[in-house]
């Protein structure tokens, strides 16, 4: 396998400025589009219609919205969607309604004629209606916060723990500090391309973590082997862009193999208009990508630079003990320099005069 001679850390100004103007633009688009959660999260109500031919989500949320009133309305189309047994396929719509209100059985009904004066040839059926309580939604939401929490705690322990010898809680704080920086980029696809927060979010946050931090763990597992066989003598700097650019190939072709079997997933849910699995497929895409580049790019840097700042707080530590002990050192010998020269002056004055008596 091929080994690159790339200098990482020379370079960390440029990766850690591509990384905030990326987090600066998702927190624009945030600003500007607002973060949308499914009913899964915010509480609701979901009818599904089953038609025939082809019709336009955005004329489909026209119709309803100008049927029912209410502003709260996102349509999802699904095309050739096969049943249980997989006997037949059918096409359906999904419109969910986010709030407290729910839709009577009159509004279910008054929907589907209202559709099927858009679409005349359509032949639009109601199939199923369900609804969510708010306080479940939100509660839901609370449990899936706590588990990417929870996951971020014992991901910090467990790295902590295997990689004490090369620095042991550092090496974990700045590893989570890149899985952040996937986490946001997965949030900021979910934002831009206008997806509701829903389940999806929090499976492709958990999958991102492990599949990220697997990365991270390779190269710290590199770096301590490198440790043993350069020695003590060798700078992080050094260290880490051996370690590195020794698993570079692996992490590129890894992630490259893992981007193309997601990619595959999107293409064909987005031909078949699978919008469960485009939006787990597309932020998956993402991560992926900024999975391989904040393992090259962010954590490893981050924990040199860390590395570096924790040594010099020590050589100055040890140069101001070293001055201290000069300073302290020095009135002691000049102390006892003195009295010592002016005796030695005073006994040779005597030999002097008892020799010039002698003569005498």
């Amino acid at each position: 396998m091929k080994v690159f001679h790339i200098d990482f850390y020379g370079h960390r100004k440029i990766f850690f400025t591509i990384s905030l103007s990326l987090i600066a633009i998702g927190i624009i688009f945030n600003f500007i589009f607002g973060t949308q959660l499914d009913i899964q999260f915010k509480g609701g109500a979901q009818l599904k219609y089953s038609y025939s031919g082809t019709v336009d989500a955005q004329n489909v949320t026209d119709a309803v919205k100008s049927s029912t009133k209410r502003s709260d309305v996102s349509v999802t189309v699904n095309k050739n969607v096969k049943s249980a047994d997989g006997s037949s396929a059918a096409n359906n719509v999904t419109i969910a309604f986010t709030g407290t209100q729910n839709i009577t059985v009159a509004q279910q009904k008054t929907i589907a004629a209202d559709l099927n004066k858009v679409y005349p040839d359509a032949g639009f059926k109601f199939v199923s209606s369900d609804s969510i309580d708010p306080s479940m939604g939100q509660a839901f939401f609370a449990k899936c916060i706590c588990a990417i929490l929870l996951a971020f705690l014992f991901l910090i322990l467990y790295v902590a723990v295997r990689f004490k010898n090369i620095g042991g809680m550092p090496a974990a704080t700045m590893a989570i500090a890149a899985l952040l920086h996937d986490v946001l980029m997965v949030y900021f696809v979910f934002i831009i391309f206008r997806i509701p927060l829903d389940n999806n979010f929090i499976a492709v946050v958990l999958t991102i973590l492990g599949y990220s931090l697997n990365d991270t763990i390779v190269i710290y597992d590199r770096i301590r082997e490198n440790r043993k066989l350069m020695g003590v003598k060798a700078s992080y700097s050094e260290l880490l862009n051996l370690s590195l650019n020794q698993c570079f190939s692996r992490t590129v072709y890894t992630s490259v193999t893992t981007f193309i079997a997601i990619t595959v997933v999107f293409i064909v849910g987005q031909m078949y208009h699978l919008t469960s699995i485009t939006s787990f497929s597309l932020p998956m895409m993402v991560g992926v990508v900024s999975g391989c580049y904040s393992t090259e790019c962010i954590a490893g840097p981050l924990y040199v630079m860390w590395e570096n700042h924790k040594m010099k707080k020590l050589a100055l530590a040890d140069g101001g003990v070293q001055a201290a002990e000069k300073l302290h050192a020095a009135p002691a010998v000049k102390a006892v320099a003195r009295p010592a020269d002016d005796a030695g002056k005073n006994r040779q004055g005597k030999k002097q005069t008892r020799a010039q008596r002698k003569k005498k």
